[in-house]
């Protein structure tokens, strides 16, 4: 049995919803609800405030079947050629490139505020989200494994 939920339609909404972030924040990069994904869609291309300087919507993965948020892992390189650094975990992600059959490649996104050492989180409320940053360290995800996205504020993390 595969990972993702059973789809009527064979349709996947985290992947979709994914792929729209990211269309969004190519456009941005490139040239209802209080929170929700629309709105912070919306909030990032500027539908309601042109020229937010937003860049981001930011989103906390669920995992199918367990309900569970999702916590992503890696490093980044150290110049030993025999080790790696320091592992960082997160819950939060910026989406940025989606690859064949609903797999997308996401960035850890951290707050500066955090301890340097701190790898990893109990839960999302755990984090710090004032300050957020993007770390540069990319993890690659098969979507159909999710069944429940959360898009956080749009902010901006490559003008803090």
């Amino acid at each position: 049995m595969g990972c993702g939920c059973v789809k009527k339609d064979r349709r996947n909404c985290v992947c979709d919803i994914v792929k729209e972030i990211i269309d969004a924040q190519n456009d941005i990069t490139e040239n209802c609800c209080i929170t929700s994904c629309e709105q912070s869609i919306n909030d990032l291309l500027g539908e309601e405030a042109p020229g937010t300087g937003l860049d981001t919507v930011p989103i906390i993965l669920y995992c199918e079947g367990t309900c569970k948020p999702f916590q992503g892992f890696g490093a980044l390189p150290k110049n030993d050629i025999d080790s790696v650094g320091k592992l960082k975990g997160s819950f939060i992600f910026r989406p940025k490139k989606i690859l064949d059959d609903c797999c997308a490649v996401l960035e850890l996104v951290r707050s500066r505020d955090e301890a340097p050492d701190k790898c990893e989180f109990k839960s999302p409320c755990e984090q710090k989200t004032r300050n957020l940053q993007a770390t540069g360290i990319c993890i690659t995800v098969d979507l159909k494994c999710f069944c429940h996205i959360t898009c956080l504020p749009a902010v901006s993390l490559f003008n803090n």
